[in-house]
C-alpha cells in the first residue's frame, strides 16, 4: 500500500501546467534543458527536474523608491517607475539561460536604477524637476532599449511611466514660493497681454474706422470726378454742335453768296451779249463770297483768296473780250474806210496830167495792213 501511494505521489509530481502566455523551461540536477513546452499539460521526472513558467506576454515591472542625487546636491527620491516590457518567446530560452528566470532585474530594475542615478547627476534639480521631467520617461526608455539590443536579451521596452520624484520639505517650499510667484507673473502677463490685446484692438478698430473713411471719401471723390468728366464731356459736345451749326451757316452763307455771285455773272453776260457782244463783261463781281468755313479763320481767308481771284479772272476775260471785239472790228476794210475817211478830211484837189505819184494805197497783205504806192 505505501509503494502504491509512494508511486502516485511520484507520478503527481511529474505532471505540471504551463499557462497562457507563458513558455516553460527545465532544469535537471541544475542544467537548463534545451526544451522549451508550449502552454498545456506536461510531464517530467519528478523531484529530479524542475520547471518555471517564463511569461512572453506584456507585463509591467515597477521600481521603488529609487534615490537620486543632482548635480547640486539635492537628494531627491522617485516612488516609482513603471516599465512596461516583454520578452520575445524565441529569446526566452537563450535570456533564462544567461540571466536566469529572474532576468528583469539585471536589465530592468538594475539598469532604472542605474539611468536614473546617471540622468540625475548630470543635471541640477529645476532640470530634473521641472525642466526635463517631461523628455525622462522617452530617455530612459531609449537607454533601456539600447542596452537590450546591444546584449541581444530579446527584451523590448513598450513604455516607461515615470512619477514626479520627492523632493525635501524645504526645497518644496521654495518650489511653491516660486511656483506662487510664477502664477502671479503669469497672471500679470496674462493681463498685459489682454490690455496689450484691447489696445491693438482699439488700434485695429481706429485703424479699421480711418481705412472706411479713406476709401468713403475715394469713392466721393472718384464719383466727383466723374460727374466733373461728364459735365465736361457735354460742355465739350455743346461746343462742338454749336461750332458745326456755325460752320454749317457759314457754309449756307457762302453757298448763297456763290449763287448770288454766279447770277450776277449769268447777268453780266447776258448784258453783254444783249449789246451785240460789243460790251463785255467788265468783271465778273465776286466770285465766291465764303465758302465753308471749316474754321471760321479758314473760310474767311478762302473767301478773300477766291474774291482776289474773281476779280482778276474777271478783269483779264474783259481785256480779252475787248481784245477779241478788237480784233473783229478793226478788218482791213474797215481800215480802209477809215483811211480814206481821215486823207478825205484833210484832202487837197490836184489837177492836172501829173499827179503825184505818191499818192498812197493800203493793201493788206496776207492778213496785214501795208501801204502801196499807187501809180498812174
Amino acid at each position: 500500500m505505501a509503494l502504491v501511494i509512494g508511486a502516485a505521489i511520484l507520478i503527481g509530481g511529474g505532471f505540471h501546467q504551463i499557462d497562457e502566455g507563458h513558455v516553460g523551461v527545465y532544469w535537471r540536477g541544475g542544467a537548463l534543458l534545451d526544451a522549451v513546452t508550449e502552454p498545456g499539460y506536461h510531464t517530467k521526472l519528478p523531484i529530479i527536474t524542475t520547471f518555471a513558467n517564463v511569461q512572453v506576454t506584456l507585463q509591467t515591472d515597477v521600481v521603488r523608491n529609487i534615490p537620486c542625487g543632482t548635480s547640486g546636491g539635492v537628494m531627491i527620491y522617485f516612488d516609482g517607475i513603471e516599465v512596461v516590457n516583454r520578452l520575445r518567446k524565441d529569446h526566452a530560452h537563450k535570456t533564462i539561460k544567461l540571466y536566469g528566470v529572474n532576468y528583469d532585474k539585471v536589465w530592468i530594475f538594475d539598469k532604472i536604477h542605474h539611468e536614473i542615478n546617471q540622468f540625475c547627476s548630470k543635471h541640477t534639480l529645476q532640470e530634473v524637476y521641472i525642466d526635463m521631467f517631461d523628455t525622462l520617461d522617452e530617455a530612459l526608455a531609449t537607454a533601456l532599449q539600447e542596452q537590450c539590443d546591444q546584449w541581444d536579451t530579446g527584451v523590448d521596452i513598450i513604455a516607461i511611466r515615470v512619477t514626479k520624484p520627492k523632493i525635501p520639505d524645504a526645497v518644496m517650499h521654495n518650489y511653491l514660493q516660486v511656483t506662487e510667484e510664477k502664477t502671479k507673473l503669469l497672471v500679470a502677463m496674462q493681463h498685459q497681454q489682454l490690455v496689450q490685446k484691447e489696445e491693438e484692438t482699439k488700434r485695429m478698430s481706429a485703424m479699421v474706422a480711418a481705412q472706411r473713411e479713406s476709401e468713403v471719401a475715394k469713392v466721393n471723390a472718384d464719383r466727383e470726378a466723374t460727374v466733373a468728366i461728364i459735365d465736361q464731356q457735354r460742355e465739350t459736345n455743346v461746343s462742338v454742335i454749336r461750332l458745326l451749326k456755325e460752320v454749317k451757316e457759314k457754309e449756307n452763307e457762302a453757298m448763297k453768296a456763290s449763287i448770288e455771285t454766279q447770277m450776277q455773272v449769268d447777268k453780266a453776260k447776258m448784258q453783254a451779249a444783249a449789246e451785240a457782244q460789243v460790251s463785255v463783261i467788265r468783271m465778273e463781281t465776286e466770285l465766291k463770297l465764303k465758302e465753308a468755313e471749316a474754321r471760321k479763320a479758314s473760310i474767311d481767308n478762302q473767301i478773300y483768296v477766291d474774291r482776289q481771284k474773281a476779280v482778276a479772272d474777271a478783269a483779264a476775260y474783259t481785256i480779252r473780250v475787248e481784245a477779241e471785239a478788237n480784233k473783229l472790228r478793226l478788218t482791213p476794210d474797215y481800215l480802209r474806210l477809215a483811211l480814206y475817211q481821215s486823207l478825205s478830211n484833210n484832202t487837197k484837189i490836184y489837177f492836172g496830167p501829173s499827179i503825184p505819184s505818191i499818192f498812197l494805197d493800203w493793201a493788206t497783205d496776207n492778213g496785214q495792213l501795208t501801204l502801196k504806192q499807187q501809180h498812174d
